[in-house]
């Protein structure tokens, strides 16, 4: 596997998004193809199949057009950085809606969403110049009530778990014996006749449910997670970029202001400039203030070189970064 950090200096926008792509989401999206029996008890240490992490895995494919830039010229909180994973992620988010469904009842086209020509298709569409328009509106529920924590020992043994009732509440039913409230995640199926997540005995609608797990050289680097409704799979792909590729340490990539669209507006936190607004509403984008704060999460950098632990918090959110 490819190294989390050290990309060269000058690298161009379509070979970082593909080295990212490479490196994380495709390890992922692997375990699509592992026969039911091996699912059964959960997905181990990756994210199930039918979760948002193809979302990550077609933003990055969404390469842009060109692939020229340099990323390292760009500023992290500037028109081009935000625009551009803006669009990627509209794009992801097209492909996630109409196609990622449970693989063990339906065929998800893994190898075709992860194909050259799958790339090229999205990268076409996607301007530095204006925003695409007539993109489909999105059309999964929102789902608040998620939590993320991520934990490593004196061993380097990491944990990296989330868990979402979806709705308050969920779906009102409590375990007798363990007092859990279990989740009325059945809220993710649509009932559209012949689409991949259509409702359906025995079958598992597409979830949200995104814990991320970051390796280098064969070793975990950073367990982390991003919460946020729909925000997580694009929150991740952000915290990643901060990390990898503007160097920032965890704290400062949690900290970093954020901004999202998901249907016609683009959501700004006030860590965003006015100028860095308006040059985002020149290129097409409705830009709003956010009215929340967008997402929250949690993550440990484990620096095997100096044997130390590296931890940060979601100021967005209640939480803390412990050390013991």
């Amino acid at each position: 596997m490819e190294e989390l950090v050290g990309l060269p200096v000058g690298l161009g926008v379509k070979e970082f998004l593909v080295v990212l792509h490479r490196r994380y989401a495709l390890a992922q999206l692997v375990v699509a193809h592992r026969p039911q029996e091996e699912r059964a008890g959960g997905c181990g240490r990756q994210p199930c199949p039918l979760g948002q992490d193809f979302d990550r895995a077609l933003g990055f494919l969404a390469q842009v057009e060109g692939g020229g830039e340099v990323v390292v010229g760009f500023d992290p909180l500037g028109v081009e950085r935000l625009h551009l994973e803006v669009e990627a992620g509209r794009l992801a988010y097209c492909d996630r809606d109409s196609l990622i469904a449970d693989p063990a009842m339906v065929d998800v086209p893994v190898e075709r969403l992860l194909s050259d020509d799958h790339a090229a298709g999205l990268r076409a569409r996607i301007s530095r110049d204006s925003a695409m328009t007539n993109l489909p509106p999105p059309a999964f529920p929102a789902h608040p009530d998620t939590i993320y924590l991520c934990v490593v020992d004196g061993d380097r043994n990491a944990v990296s778990f989330i868990n979402s009732l979806f709705h308050s509440f969920g779906s009102g039913i409590v375990s007798p014996r363990s007092g859990v409230a279990l989740n009325n995640r059945g809220t993710g199926f649509v009932v559209e006749p012949g689409h991949p997540n259509c409702i359906a005995p025995g079958k598992r609608p597409m979830h949200t449910i995104i814990p991320g797990m970051a390796l280098e050289a064969g070793r975990v680097a950073m367990p982390f997670g991003v919460m946020g409704s729909h925000y997580q799979p694009f929150g991740h792909v952000h915290l990643l970029t901060n990390v990898i590729d503007f160097g920032m340490d965890v704290q400062e990539a949690l900290d970093c202001a954020r901004v999202f669209r998901y249907g016609d507006v683009f959501e700004v936190e006030r860590g965003i400039g006015d100028d860095v607004a308006r040059g985002i509403a020149a290129l097409g984008h409705r830009v709003e203030p956010a009215a929340l704060p967008l997402g929250g999460g949690q993550a440990i950098r484990i620096d095997w070189d100096r044997g130390v632990l590296v931890g940060g918090s979601d100021p967005r959110k209640d939480g803390c970064a412990l050390g013991y």
